[in-house]
């Protein structure tokens, strides 16, 4: 008696993520991607979260070679009793003025960070690479009169937008800053529709009017131009000249600045829960995640919790923008918080909650709305992906029967016979100092439409380059480009070894200057015919060959270099190339010689012995050489 074989069952229920299926199966992850590479439609399920369908579980564990059962998922054990309710508006009575949040704007190298250097006298030039601001910093100043502003300095370089555009949403007032001796340019209009989007009014300070070539009233022009109306031509916007690097007129700046806040009477509620929001976010080498905010309500203290996203705080200590400890920042007051157990998104407001278990209550029901959001943007994908595959099934299905071929191809075979792909291929990982810098340099990277090299964003992240970086880009094959963050030795080392090249950057264009010469390089070479003479055609001969047979024969005058005869030609008659292949015979007079100089006559017959001459061809001596391609792409630099 024969006795079959019993195949192991595995319990599984419907929105298994691919790491569940995995696990219920006893198999690893990567056996799951590999019996996905043999089921058509699912290239959407390309990562650990990835919800599958119950169709695509079913055949994932045939194919593994067991019994799917399903039964009803356990429910889960964490509590999720929704988000933060946000407090009511406080009582006017409690109210206290607190400093305004003005952002310094404009357009790249008009003197945004010398202005910034002479209002808080410390020298933030010097820190920042290349003379251009990479990510936003916020200062808090003292002026003379006793007033304190908060000051936001955002990037003028065009990679920067949306920083820029985070910085106009989480200021008061923006001073627009202009250069006398360049005008209005482009990212001054940006930060001018910013404004108008966030509905932010605008200072301008129009700076450099120490140097020869400045003009005032041409700048005052070019904004007019542009929807600016300043006070002097009946508008509500002051323009206030300056000079940054001299000190000229800050004076007035700082007085326009009071003026416009005194009119929006500005006020925080010092007593209530903390609210305010993220201004940039990073990972210091030897204080781990530092958060530089902005408070907007409430006094943030030591030991307060915080959420912003999905990521939480304790707050541990807070530093001012010259690393002294701060004890308490009210309303206005831009601090360097530390203590957060993971890196929230520049821009994300902060909240905070009285318990741990308040936060605890408050992420899980965040991250499941996360993954709801993620989950219907996957089923999104799997729908469009099937619904290509069905129709390119059906196409392909009905070209075989055309054929006559009938037999389904096995599975091993669909494997074998994928073509690779024809184009080459960069894969890079990403590191950054500051989420803001990252997102910019993504953002740049989104322009990239190029056919004739992918780029494949492996991995990115906010930090120093680490081993798991290394050993990401080593796995396929790729390079970490690293931007304003250190590689410690121990890493460089194990990069070494792998063959990972490690490209260090601190300047924004630099690294993608490189960026590009390595996708030229990756860019296989082209056979491009290069013209060595030129001869046209002044009469044609009929001569009667030994065979009996009648061919054409040119009488030329070479025009442009020399005529070879042991190089390739191609006839060019009405601009359209009607003949290629090569010379024959070449005379001169009487003689069969190799090659004719500029300006000398000969007799030229080709290999094609059917083909005529017409009077005025041209007759092109060419060679084929490989040349290097360069990649199509105009990111902006």
């Amino acid at each position: 008696m024969k006795t079959g074989i019993k195949l192991a069952r595995a319990l599984v229920h419907s929105d298994m993520t691919v790491s569940e299926l995995a696990t219920a199966m006893g198999k690893t992850i990567d056996h799951v991607y590999e019996v996905l590479m043999f089921i058509p439609g699912t290239e959407a399920y390309d990562f650990d979260e990835a919800v599958l369908d119950p169709q695509t579980i079913t055949d994932i564990v045939k194919k593994s070679g067991m019994i799917p059962e399903f039964c009803s998922r356990k429910k889960e054990t964490v509590e999720e009793d929704g988000d933060i309710v946000k407090q009511p508006p406080p009582d006017p009575k409690v109210l206290v003025r607190r400093p305004p949040v003005v952002t310094i704007m404009g357009h790249v190298d008009h003197g945004k960070t010398t202005l910034l250097d002479q209002l808080r006298s410390s020298n933030i030039v010097e820190r920042e690479f290349g003379g251009i601001t990479q990510h936003i910093g916020a200062f808090l100043v003292s002026l003379s009169s006793g007033e304190s502003i908060c000051f936001l300095d955002t990037p003028g370089h065009a990679a920067f937008s949306a920083m820029r555009g985070r910085g106009a949403h989480l200021t008061d007032i923006i001073v627009l800053v202009v250069a006398a001796d360049d005008g209005v340019m482009q990212q001054t209009q940006e930060v001018l529709q910013h404004a108008q989007d966030a509905a932010v009014p605008i200072i301008v300070a129009i700076n450099k009017i120490d140097k020869d070539n400045a003009d005032v009233e041409k700048t005052k022009q070019m904004l007019m131009q542009h929807q600016v109306m300043l006070e002097e031509f009946g508008g509500e916007v002051q323009a206030v000249p300056i000079s940054a690097l001299k000190g000229i007129g800050l004076t007035e700046l700082q007085e326009a600045i009071v003026t416009q806040a005194e009119l929006m009477q500005l006020k925080g509620d010092p007593k209530g829960l903390v609210e305010g929001r993220v201004v940039e976010a990073q990972i210091d080498p030897k204080r781990g995640r530092l958060v530089t905010a902005v408070v907007q309500r409430g006094t943030l203290k030591r030991g307060d919790l915080l959420v912003a996203g999905t990521a939480w705080a304790k707050v541990r200590a807070m530093f001012d923008d010259s690393g002294s400890l701060v004890q308490a920042a009210p309303p206005g007051t831009p601090v360097e918080i530390l203590g957060w157990k993971e890196i929230p998104s520049a821009g994300d407001e902060f909240l905070q909650v009285r318990r741990e278990s308040e936060v605890k209550s408050v992420l899980a029901w965040r991250r499941s709305q996360e993954l709801k959001k993620k989950q219907d943007e996957t089923w999104t994908a799997i729908e469009e992906s099937r619904k290509e595959h069905d129709k390119q099934h059906h196409a392909d299905l009905v070209a075989r029967r055309e054929k006559g071929i009938y037999r389904k191809r096995s599975v091993a075979k669909v494997k074998e016979s994928q073509p690779r792909p024809d184009h080459p291929q960069f894969s890079l990982v990403l590191k950054g100092d500051v989420d803001g810098s990252v997102e910019a340099i993504l953002d740049v990277f989104d322009t990239y439409h190029s056919k004739k090299c992918q780029l494949d964003i492996i991995h990115y992240g906010v930090g120093n380059v680490s081993e798991s970086d290394v050993e990401i880009a080593a796995t396929f094959e790729g390079e970490i480009f690293a931007f304003n963050v250190e590689t410690p030795p121990k890493v460089s080392a194990i990069a070494k070894q792998k063959n990972v090249p490690v490209r260090r950057h601190n300047v924004i264009y630099r690294l993608f200057e490189e960026l590009v010469e390595r996708l030229n390089s990756k860019l296989p070479k082209i056979e491009e015919e290069v013209a060595l003479g030129e001869a046209k055609v002044l009469q044609v001969f009929q001569i009667t060959l030994p065979n009996k047979k009648k061919s054409s024969v040119a009488g030329c005058r070479c025009v442009f270099g020399n005529m070879s005869k042991k190089l390739g030609v191609k006839v060019i008659r009405n601009n359209d190339t009607v003949y290629k292949g090569f010379i024959s015979s070449m005379k001169y007079f009487k003689d069969e010689v190799d090659s004719i100089k500029k300006e000398q006559e000969c007799g030229i017959a080709i290999d094609d012995q059917d083909f005529t001459f017409e009077p005025q061809d041209l007759i092109v001596n060419f060679e084929i050489k490989e040349v290097d391609q360069e990649i199509d792409w105009v990111h902006g630099f």
